[in-house]
């Protein structure tokens, strides 16, 4: 197999997990998908990324408070969110929730059981670790995306050691929270949340995957 195969397979292979057994990644492991990341290359070598990661006691501290938090408070990113997904944005967006539901058997317009999926994102979907990833405020834009190219690779470096993770937006939801609750400096804006350990295989939300979309919706060459 070569290097592209090899890669090719684990991009295939990694995916969004959302449910996890309670079993924890032992600390060299954590550590070594660490390692993988850091080589994330970034806009003038910057490295702008800073974790916050919690393990056993603490995830389920962090957990607590932060359910109980965007049950409270509305949210208040550091980032604006998007203001409409509209047209085909809008429609993969719809296709990853249909596919969602249909996995967990909600019926379209049960808004009760839909409300509780979507609160699982603040559960961390019951993750041994999360991972907040901050960037510093005067770098802006360009760190938050040096910062999506760092949570994707260390997604993948995680994949390749047999360890599932989600990328969560919905952690960034309440920053006030985050910075109070890990003594975080108040020029760290948070970008988002990596929740990782190992997939429960047999529950229905680690079934489905989304579509991609075909390279001519994504690319266009220009030869003369």
């Amino acid at each position: 197999m070569t290097g592209a195969d090899s890669f090719d397979a684990l991009l295939a292979a990694r995916s969004s997990c959302r449910a996890f057994l309670p079993d924890s990644v032992d600390r060299p492991i954590i550590e070594a998908i660490l390692a993988s990341a850091q080589k994330t290359a970034s806009w003038c070598n910057s490295q702008p990324w800073q974790l916050f990661i919690t393990t056993g006691a603490a995830t389920d501290r962090f957990r607590t408070a932060y359910a109980a938090a965007a049950d409270r408070s509305e949210p208040a990113p550091d980032f604006e969110f998007p203001s409409e997904y509209s047209g085909v944005y809008g429609q993969r967006r719809r296709e990853c929730g249909r596919l969602l539901y249909e996995s967990l058997g909600i019926e379209r317009g049960d808004r009760a059981r839909a409300q509780e999926a979507a609160r699982d994102n603040y559960r961390f979907f019951g993750a041994p670790h999360v991972a907040i990833v901050t960037s510093p405020a005067d770098l802006g834009l360009y760190g938050a995306i040096d910062c999506g190219a760092y949570v994707h690779n260390f997604m993948l470096a995680a994949k390749s050691r047999g360890v599932a993770s989600i990328a969560q937006a919905a952690l960034a939801r309440h920053p006030e929270v985050i910075r109070r609750h890990f003594g975080m400096a108040p020029d760290r804006r948070v970008v988002c949340g990596i929740s990782f350990g190992y997939a429960d295989p047999a529950h229905p939300a680690n079934a489905f995957r989304t579509p991609r979309a075909a390279i001519a919706e994504a690319a266009h060459f220009f030869e003369v």
